[in-house]
């Protein structure tokens, strides 16, 4: 387990660097486009729960890396559409956390923990981990990444993704399906992974 400094929940400083030049980048760009305007969580919420778990910086209505990011009022990108039949991000970014020595480990509700290890559907925004256009390990995010009005959640807005087949690269959501699994205490500080998934329309 890599010793965690850079105040980033609980990741790994390679993933952590991965995770932190997409971020910083967007938020930068978010701020610098005056991103202070109205905003909205991306992903549709769970039965009557319409709070973000994502506490905000004293002075600006911006979250701290926490729950499932928010989606800027003039975001070029769509926020997510309802679906019926993928887990909703607000069930996933509702954990807790616990501190233990210099780590922050999630803490999972019994609704989360019920997901793990059986077959689930997710949608997201795209985080390739690798270059080329075709991708079978990568990250979906609750919010885009590559949007200059929004700002990335925590651990809790992704899922790691490995698939069966190459998925291509899109700005668009993408959905997959696949073995979900709920990590309390992952290498690369992570809290959900899909294995073996495939693409779903």
């Amino acid at each position: 387990m890599m010793n965690n400094d850079l105040g980033t929940r609980g990741l790994s400083f390679p993933l952590a660097i991965r995770l932190g030049c997409a971020g910083a980048l967007a938020c930068g760009l978010w701020l610098a486009a005056g991103g202070l305007q109205a905003q909205t969580l991306s992903s549709p919420l769970a039965s009557g729960n319409p709070k973000s778990a994502a506490p905000a910086v004293q002075g600006l209505d911006v979250p701290v890396g926490q729950g499932a990011g928010v989606h800027g009022a003039n975001s070029p990108f769509a926020p997510l559409p309802a679906r019926s039949d993928v887990i909703p991000w607000s069930v996933l970014t509702t954990v807790k956390t616990k501190t233990e020595k210099n780590r922050i480990l999630p803490v999972f509700s019994m609704d989360q923990l019920a997901l793990n290890q059986k077959t689930q559907r997710i949608q997201g925004f795209m985080m390739p981990l690798d270059p080329g256009e075709k991708q079978r390990h990568f990250l979906l995010s609750s919010v885009p990444l590559t949007c200059a009005f929004c700002t990335p959640g925590g651990p809790e807005s992704m899922v790691e993704v490995k698939t069966k087949t190459p998925v291509k690269y899109s700005m668009e959501p993408v959905v997959v399906e696949g073995r979900f699994l709920v990590l309390n205490d992952d290498a690369y500080g992570l809290y959900y992974r899909i294995t073996d998934a495939t693409s779903v329309k």
